[in-house]
């Protein structure tokens, strides 16, 4: 009757070993992938978003239009980042790095007047820059 019992104590043991074993296998490679999605965010800064676009055209003068157009809302938007890309065969003037819709169409109708044409297109956006929060703490 003792047999029986050492025998099952002995195979729990051996299964709680090998279930620790894996533990650390399976983290292994949960730090793996975790280094391969830091990689990729180093080498790819881009995240899925909204941009306004001012300015579309093909052409000789295209990427003279799109530079001034882009000197222009620079003159009075620096705060907002601005890009020309080129897709064939337009040039465009991109701005802004919005997270959601609704961001990207608070910012259109407050330049709406000046650029009657813009609407707004999704974009990959740089990552926005995280400001630290600290609590200050009065303790009079």
């Amino acid at each position: 009757m003792k047999n029986p019992v050492i025998y099952i104590l002995f195979l729990l043991l051996l299964t709680g070993a090998a279930g620790a074993q894996n533990s650390n296998h399976e983290d292994s490679r949960i730090d793996s992938l975790l280094q391969l999605h830091i990689a990729y965010n180093a080498a790819f800064p881009a995240m899925p978003g909204y941009r306004i676009q001012l300015f579309m055209e093909s052409g000789n003068d295209a990427l003279e239009n799109a530079e001034e157009i882009l000197e222009k809302f620079q003159e009075k938007h620096d705060d907002v980042p601005a890009y020309i890309t080129f897709g064939e065969p337009y040039y465009r003037v991109r701005v802004g790095d919005f997270r959601t819709r609704l961001e990207a169409i608070r910012f259109l109708d407050k330049i709406q007047r000046s650029y009657p044409q813009a609407w707004t297109v999704k974009d990959k956006i740089s990552f926005p820059v995280l400001s630290t929060y600290q609590k200050t703490i009065n303790y009079e």
